[in-house]
């Protein structure tokens, strides 16, 4: 189902405005720079997630910082109306979820996989699951046209281990645009310098000048490539060019759409040549 120009139409799904920057904010920005369409979509609008900031003024904030981190990505960027901390997995959800993948005309679907600490986290996984087979259901939301192919849908990583671990089927070197992707979640100012840190009990860290706040955020996310991560680089790059890269993202195949063959997998993800 790739576009006649040959180049996939990817779709990115996380819980709130800042989840898809996080597991694929690098992968994206290679697509872009390529010229290829990628869209990111929070199902919640992040209407809790602060210590001191909620409702309508916390949810307007947040879809302003999406939206300015998708065009450092150079990436579409949405924000639905479900409330944060309350997604459920229920049919006009899923209906939500059809439409965009199907208005996005997507080869590639991205998501959380449906076990995590947080349920907006597992529910997001659960509703994209569920939308896998029923895009391609004429009858199901008619008033949007059914795709004729299953796009690929993919796993973010993640380090939970049940009841199953993350298996890392692609795995991209972003070293190249590991500092756009960081200045991509620096436009998320009340989740990386605010929330996630009083969170964390570092709100006193973070440093105040924008400069050195910067470079605290990317060392908050350089965790090295995993084992696993590191063996499934050498699968894509070669030995020799995947011991040298620091910084990855790694998707696993969802068992419930498309089942490209290594062939295909290079096509969809054309960084890998």
């Amino acid at each position: 189902m790739i576009a006649q120009n040959g180049k996939v139409r990817v779709i990115a799904f996380g819980a709130h405005p800042d989840d898809c920057d996080i597991r694929a904010g690098g992968v994206a920005a290679k697509f872009a720079a390529l010229g290829y369409a990628v869209k990111f979509v929070s199902v919640t609008n992040g209407d809790a997630g602060h210590q001191s900031e909620g409702g309508g003024p916390l949810a307007l904030r947040r879809a302003a910082e999406a939206h300015e981190a998708g065009r450092r990505l150079g990436v579409t960027y949405e924000v639905l109306g479900n409330h944060d901390g309350e997604l459920l997995p229920t049919l006009e959800v899923r209906r939500q979820i059809i439409r965009r993948i199907r208005e996005w005309n997507a080869d590639i679907v991205l998501a959380p996989r449906p076990n995590d600490y947080h349920p907006d986290h597992r529910y997001t996984g659960v509703l994209v699951q569920d939308a896998a087979y029923m895009v391609v259901v004429p009858d199901i939301c008619p008033e949007t046209p059914a795709l004729r192919k299953n796009p690929a849908f993919f796993y973010y990583e993640d380090r939970f281990q049940k009841p199953a671990p993350f298996r890392p089927d692609v795995a991209i070197d972003i070293d190249d645009v590991f500092q756009q992707k960081i200045n991509a979640l620096d436009a998320h100012v009340s989740q990386v310098y605010e929330w996630l840190p009083w969170v964390d009990g570092k709100l006193s860290e973070v440093p105040k000048d924008p400069v050195e706040r910067k470079k605290w955020l990317a060392a908050s996310y350089s965790d090295s490539p995993t084992p696993a991560i590191r063996q499934t680089l050498e699968k894509w790059y070669g030995a020799e060019r995947a011991a040298k890269v620091q910084h990855a993202e790694a998707f696993e195949l969802c068992e419930y759409g498309s089942q490209p063959n290594e062939q295909e997998l290079r096509r969809l993800f054309p960084m890998l040549k």
